[in-house]
Formats: structure tokens, sequence, C-alpha cells
């Protein structure tokens, strides 16, 4: 059994703070080797440990007492890509994606209790992340970085020899930074012309409205096009996945805490959000507040309401675009939309609803590509063998690569130009909008 935590001083041997893994969870485990096959790390090193079920066992093991929260269980749980593919082939249920992020939170509490922190990762994690402010003066000088001649200048000048590698490469691929974020162009309230299906309010996020703003302009024309009222509230802030993936579940409560009273104000029928992580973690928020029956009931609501882009467009009954786009396209599943979300239909459907549109499906879709919130920075080696095999898998022929989440476009833009290949990253709701406008294009 777990050490109760009142009778010792907090230490690495055990699980003994608030939000540990949960005995109905990894008691499920039959250890039937089904996850083996779709597991990246495992099919990467043959490492047990680095298997879904192995992260079950050893989590199983110090939640009983058996193994201490050392190295030899720590180095297993975050080299894990919480992708999820393991749950969708798990025939027992098994919530790995959730024991993994509570056993990081395990990790988080002991490590700061022993002094142990990351100053960047604190940065980021809770001085920047939750603070939109701070988001949009990063866009602002990213956007003066480009527009400036600076980064002409520290190319030409081997400047950014002295970045990590990793960051050299993402800074490579970052895109051109618009007009402004989503969230302070578009109109507080958006009336379609037509009657009125829904009303919706649009979850901008973090990174989509900071490097893919454009993608947020143009979910929001889709779905006036389709019937939906769409609200923009001003005072939400970043989902939180990012804090949960990294064991910080008190910021991430915080932060889940204004996002639902903010958007429980705005009195709609749905939240669209067209980023896959962001959109698991705002479903997930429940999670957040098992212990706290009145929170606990309002994030219940508020992830009733949630829907992917895709989801919303389906469900509320999407007019098919009538201009032609003759684009050969593939469609790449993201993690959290396929397996955390189970949304896999959806977005074929209005890609495929496209006249001129011709998809073709990728082997392995669903294979992760190594982006996974930060782990393509954490993690680089792991994630870039991930990005070969994805790239690996773009049939020949197509011109685009279609997805649903802002990471796997900047992962996958990586791929692109390190292959030196033309391909367009588009997200889906982008295919739709740009046949939209072919329609109003005399």
């Amino acid at each position: 059994m777990v050490k109760d935590s009142s009778s010792m001083a907090p230490r690495l041997s055990d699980f003994c703070y608030p939000d540990a893994p949960e005995e109905d969870k990894y008691s499920v485990c039959v250890h039937c080797g089904f996850c083996l096959e779709v597991c990246p790390t495992y099919q990467a090193w043959g490492d047990e440990n680095h298997s879904p079920r192995g992260r079950v066992f050893l989590i199983k093991s110090c939640a009983e007492g058996e193994l201490p929260l050392d190295e030899s269980v720590i180095d297993p749980v975050f080299t894990c890509l919480d992708c999820r593919a393991c749950e969708t082939v798990c025939p027992s249920g098994v919530q790995v994606g959730a024991l993994v992020e509570e056993a990081r939170g395990q990790v988080f509490h002991a490590r700061r209790e022993h002094g142990d922190r990351d100053p960047l990762m604190r940065l980021f994690l809770r001085g920047i992340f939750p603070r939109p402010g701070r988001l949009k003066t990063i866009r602002r000088l990213v956007r003066f970085y480009q527009k400036s001649g600076l980064r002409t200048l520290a190319r030409s000048t081997g400047v950014m020899r002295v970045l990590p590698p990793q960051a050299r490469e993402m800074e490579d691929v970052i895109p051109e930074i618009g007009r402004g974020p989503a969230i302070d162009v578009l109109p507080t309230v958006m009336v379609p012309k037509g009657a009125r299906k829904a009303t919706a309010a649009l979850f901008t996020g973090c990174v989509m409205d900071v490097f893919f703003s454009d993608v947020n302009e143009a979910t929001a024309r889709v779905m006036v096009r389709n019937g939906v009222e769409v609200h923009v509230p001003r005072e939400q802030i970043c989902c939180g996945a990012l804090q949960v993936h990294a064991g910080d579940r008190d910021m991430a409560r915080e932060m889940a805490k204004k996002n639902i009273e903010v958007f429980e104000r705005a009195g709609v029928d749905y939240i669209a959000i067209n980023a896959a992580g962001c959109g698991a973690a705002l479903k997930e928020y429940p999670e957040l507040f098992h212990d706290d029956p009145a929170w606990h009931e309002r994030a219940v609501q508020f992830s009733a309401r949630v829907r992917d882009i895709t989801q919303l467009l389906v469900e509320v009954g999407f007019d098919p675009p009538k201009a032609e786009l003759p684009m050969s396209i593939t469609y790449h599943d993201a993690c959290h939309l396929c397996h955390a979300q189970k949304i896999r239909r959806e977005p074929r459907s209005l890609l495929t609803s496209v006249p001129g549109v011709d998809l073709r499906e990728m082997p392995d879709s669903d294979r992760c590509c190594g982006s996974a919130g930060i782990y393509n920075l954490t993690h680089p080696d792991m994630a870039g063998e991930l990005l070969e095999r994805k790239m690996d898998d773009v049939p020949e022929g197509v011109e685009a690569i279609v997805m649903g989440n802002p990471g796997c476009m900047m992962q996958i833009r990586l791929g692109v130009k390190k292959r030196n290949q033309q391909f367009r990253v588009m997200h889906t709701v982008e295919v739709l909008d740009l046949a939209y406008q072919r329609e109003e294009t005399p």
C-alpha cells in the first residue's frame, strides 16, 4: 500500500502526494501485450519498461510500495509520448494516458519538495502559457524578428549555431506570423447570414493563435458559413494540456477553473476547438477535479459542450462546398484526435465532400509524428525517428498533408523542410475554407 504521507517526510520513494494513480485504473491491465505493437517507444527500443504494459506495471509497483520512485520509473514515465495508441487497442480499457500523467504529477511534487526545479520549464508553464498578455508579446517579438530582417541576419551570420539543434530546426519552420491573434482580430460575435443552427464559442488556444491564427480565422468563417453563430470570449486562456503532461496539475486546475468560468458566461451550445491536444485536455477537465464535487460537476458540464471543429460541423450538418478544388491530399491522424477523442470519420467526411479533392490514405496514419506537445524538444532523437517514419509513409504524388493539430503541423513542416519537399501542410478546416472561398470568386 502507499505509505501514509502524514507519518513521514515526502521523499522520492512512493506516491504520497495528491492525485496519485488510482488502483481501479492500473488493476485492470492483464498484460496481454496488444499494446506492444502500437507503442512507438517499444517499437524503437524493444524494452518492456518502455511499453504501455511495462509502464503500468511500474506505476502499480510504485503505488503499492514495491518500487521507489527513482529513475528506473521516472525515465519510462517521461519518455512516453502519451499518444494513447495503446488505449485504442487495449481490450481491458486501461487508461494509460491518465496513469502516466498522474505518475508525472507525483514526480513533479516530489522534485519540488526536494528543490529540484527546472527554471526554464517553470518559466514557460507557469510564467508564460497561463498569461495571454505574455503570449501576445512573444507573438509580436517573433513577428518583428521575421519582418525586420533580424531572421535573415541571424541565419547569415551563423548566430543560430549557438542554439540547440532542435531549437534551430523549429525556428526554421515557424510560420509567417500574421496581422494579429484571432482572439483580437475576430469580432466577439459572428452571426451567420442564413438560419442559425447553433451557437459556439471558439477556443482559440495558445500555440494555435500564436503561430496559426489564420487557422482560427478560417475555423470561424467555416462555422459561420455552416449556420453557426460564433462567439470569441476574450478572457479565455491556455487549456493547460502542457501543464498536465508535465505533471503540474495544480497549475492546470487553476487554468481549467478560469476557462470553465469564462465559457459558462458565454452561454453557448458548443465550445469549438481545432487543436487535437487542446480538445482532449478540455474534454478531460473532469479528471482534474475528481475530489472536488462542485468543480467536478461544472467541469462535466463544460466538457460535454466541447467539440472538435470536424465533429461539430458533422453534428450540426455541414453544407458541402460546391466549388471544385482540384487537389490530391493525404491525412495524418493526430494522436489526441484519433486515440484520445476517437475522432477519425469526421475529418475524412469533410475532406471527401469537397469536389475535386482526392484523398489518398496514408499507411499507419494514426502513428505518432513525434511532436507530442513539446516531446520533439525534450526527446529530439525519438521524435526525429518518428518523423522520418511519418514522412516515409506520405503517398507519392500528393500535394498536401492535412491534419488537425498545430504541434503536428509544426513537426511535419519540419519533415517537409528536411527532405526539401514541396508538400503543403494544412489544417482540415483550411481545405474547407479554401473551397468555400472559391464559391465566392466570380
